[in-house]
Parts: C-alpha cells; sequence; structure tokens
C-alpha cells in the first residue's frame, strides 16, 4: 500500500475525531473569556508538551529536509489555540518564537477580501458594484486608462476577489517593466503599477475565466480606500484587527532595517534573488504585503470562520460568501479554496516567505509559516500540507484542552 492510499486512509479515520472536536467543552468552561496580548503572552515554553514531542521532531525533520531557516506551527481547534511554537531560527542567534512577525505574502489577500466584506456588511459596498466607468468606484488620473476598453466597465467587486477580472498583465512583480514603460526615474509607485495594468486591454471578457491577480488585490485595496475614506491598513487596523484584539500586525517594509520590532530575517535558497529590495512588499499592499504573528493569525481566522466559540467580526452572510464552494477552478473569496469536503486553504509564497492555512471540515486549522523561500516556490505548500495530514494523525488527540487566546 503506498503512502497516499495510507494517509487516505488515515484520513477518514480523523473524520470519525469530528465528534470529539464538537464536544470539547473549552467553549463551556466557567471562567470570564479576557483576551490575551498574544504577541507578548505566548513563547515556546507553552507548547512544550511532552506527549507532542514527536511532533517537534517531525517538524525539525520537515524543516531539515527542506532547509528552511525557520518558522512557527500554530494549531486551533473549535476555535481554542491549542498549540503554538516557533522552531529554527528567526535572525541569526536568534530562536524563533510564535510572536516573531513574518510576511505572509498572498495571505494578505484573505485580509483584504475581509476588508471588502466588513464594507459589505455596512452597506458601504456591494460585490456587483462595477470598478470602473461612469459609475464606477475608482475615478481619477491613475485609472483613465481603463476607459479605453468597453470591457474594463463590465468588472465588479466580486470578479476581483474571485481573479476573474480577465487582465491581460499582472505588473505586481514587474517592477524594471513598469519604469522603462513609463519613462520613469525612480522606483515605480503604486499608481503606476495601476497606470501601467490598465494600459493593456482586457484579455478576456470579465467572468468568463479565473487567471490568479495580484493586481486584482491592489485594486481591492484602492476600493477600501475610497469606499472606507482612509488608507487601507487604517481601514484594516481599525475595523477588523482592533476589534479582535491583533495589535502587532503590519504591512511590511522592503528593507531588512525597515524591520518591525519582532520581525524576522528572510532567506532564499535561490541566489539570483533577495529577499530584499527585489519586490515592492510596501506597494503590494493588500495583495501580499502584512505581516504578522501566527498567534494573530491564528485569532483572525478563528474570527471569520462563522464558529460561535470567538465572535466573528464579520456577519453569517458574508462568512457563507467567503467560504461558498462552486467548482474546482472557482476561487474563493479571500480563500484559494473551500470544497466542504477538504477543507479551506489559503497560501503565501513569494522570495523568503512560504505560509499556508488549512481549516479541516473537522474544526481543526493548522497555520505553518516560514522565513525562507526555497525552490519549490509555491509548491512547497503541497508538501506542507502533506506534513499537516501525517501530522493530523498521529498528534490530534494529544493536543491540550486549552484556548490560549484567553487567560
Amino acid at each position: 500500500m503506498n503512502r497516499k492510499v495510507v494517509i487516505s486512509l488515515a484520513l477518514s479515520i480523523i473524520a470519525s475525531i469530528s465528534t470529539f472536536a464538537d464536544n470539547w467543552p473549552i467553549s463551556r468552561i466557567p471562567y470570564p473569556k479576557v483576551g490575551v496580548n498574544l504577541n507578548t503572552t505566548i513563547t515556546n515554553a507553552d507548547s512544550d508538551i511532552p506527549e507532542l514531542s514527536g511532533l517537534d521532531s517531525k517538524i525539525r525533520s520537515y524543516m531539515q529536509k527542506w532547509e528552511l531557516k525557520g518558522a512557527c506551527v500554530a494549531v486551533m481547534r473549535n476555535d481554542s489555540l491549542v498549540f503554538a511554537k516557533g522552531y529554527g531560527k528567526a535572525d541569526e542567534g536568534v530562536p524563533m518564537q510564535p510572536n516573531h512577525l513574518m510576511r505572509v505574502a498572498s495571505v494578505s489577500k484573505l485580509i483584504t477580501a475581509v476588508g471588502i466584506m466588513n464594507l459589505v456588511d455596512q452597506g458601504m459596498l456591494s460585490l456587483s458594484d462595477p470598478v470602473f466607468g461612469e459609475d464606477g468606484i475608482l475615478v481619477g488620473p491613475a485609472y483613465e486608462n481603463a476607459s479605453k476598453d468597453p470591457n474594463y466597465a463590465k468588472i465588479t467587486v466580486e470578479h476581483l476577489l474571485r481573479h476573474q477580472g480577465g487582465f491581460a498583465t499582472d505588473p505586481m512583480f514587474a517592477a524594471s517593466t513598469v519604469r522603462q514603460s513609463l519613462g520613469l526615474s525612480r522606483k515605480p509607485l503604486a499608481d503606476d503599477y495601476i497606470r501601467y495594468g490598465l494600459s493593456k486591454k482586457v484579455l478576456y471578457r470579465p467572468g468568463d475565466t479565473h487567471r490568479y491577480s495580484n493586481f486584482g488585490y491592489l485594486l481591492l485595496s484602492r476600493i477600501i480606500e475610497v469606499i472606507g475614506d482612509t488608507d487601507y491598513e487604517t481601514y484594516i487596523d481599525r475595523n477588523i484587527l482592533e476589534p479582535i484584539g491583533c495589535n502587532d500586525m503590519h504591512i511590511a517594509g522592503n528593507e531588512y532595517v525597515d524591520r518591525f520590532p519582532g520581525e524576522v530575517r528572510y532567506y532564499s535558497h535561490d541566489v539570483s534573488k533577495n529577499s530584499y529590495g527585489d519586490n515592492d512588499i510596501t506597494v503590494l499592499s493588500g495583495a501580499g504585503g502584512w505581516c504578522c504573528s501566527v498567534l494573530e493569525l491564528a485569532k483572525l481566522i478563528a474570527s471569520i470562520d462563522g464558529r460561535p466559540e470567538v465572535e466573528d467580526v464579520i456577519s453569517s452572510y458574508s462568512v457563507e460568501e467567503m467560504t461558498a464552494y462552486h467548482a474546482p477552478e472557482w476561487y474563493s473569496l479571500g480563500w484559494n479554496d473551500t470544497n466542504p469536503e477538504k477543507g479551506w486553504t489559503r497560501t503565501g509564497t513569494f522570495t523568503g516567505t512560504s505560509a499556508l492555512i488549512k481549516y479541516f471540515p473537522d474544526g481543526e486549522c493548522w497555520i505553518f509559516v516560514t522565513n525562507t523561500s526555497t525552490w519549490r516556490g509555491p509548491r512547497l505548500a503541497t508538501a506542507t500540507a502533506e506534513l499537516f495530514d501525517e501530522c493530523r494523525l498521529r498528534y490530534s488527540s494529544k493536543f491540550p484542552r486549552r484556548n490560549m487566546f484567553y487567560y
């Protein structure tokens, strides 16, 4: 029997744990839920559990196999944070802790989608609203190129969320091309990327096909700014992160000297790529700019999953919209995929970073973020997903019954 068949059979056994998961009495413990400052409270020592030493060994072996300098893992069950630990190094001579901040790349798109749905909940925006054109949200000099192709007027907010805008190009990692095309003597700004992207005719009719687009999520970041009447990061902070107790999530800087207190150093296997300066992380904004700890990332996930144990920051309607499953080729809103039989998935990868969130149907959620990009690029997420499956089989029943989100 091959390894994949064994894992498949094992997962069917794990599914039977769901009854145990649903009855886990975390939310019934008779004490007040007083939230902790996660990044100043939780350390590796809180998850140094003898019964989970094998899990530690498994993760370290995985990191050694893929030559990862450092990584953090967090596990939730039914919105209870039961495990969080750092492995390897955060920087030269600095051991990784679960409160270290790391860039999470395209996991940022999930945060942006939550911001959009928050505006929908307030009645300030509709998913069917046009983005460009006479009645569009985005108007002004940066968007005037959209008027040259009538197909741009057909793009809606939902099209951007689902990567259905039909854009001919995704310029967000092509700074030199944008600079040369626009004749710039400086590095491109967000408006430059937008002008360049909109100068190309729509390749596919909006809504007809799916083509992953960082550019579309930059536009969604702008929509949040226009409708929310403030800059993107401030809106997300005030309306999403602060209400759920996440106080240490930021749009990352580009250089090592720009890092936030507690932020890691980034590494890459590809010597031709620089973890600092090659990509403009700040300009990526809601497409890929966020950095945070796995602790606060877990709290965010617990606040948008529709479970009752942690109050959601968006409505039940918005949770359902974000997690609705249509077809294998459809992107969900913010999530990569929300297949009800396989669970919800969100990945993120660029130079110096790889992240995976996997929310399983039985209510267990695993989060993995590393400060190292490997030669596998986005495909590292597939290996990490297999790691999750193997670890769940052996260790799901050994996690302590607790919730580190609260005192």
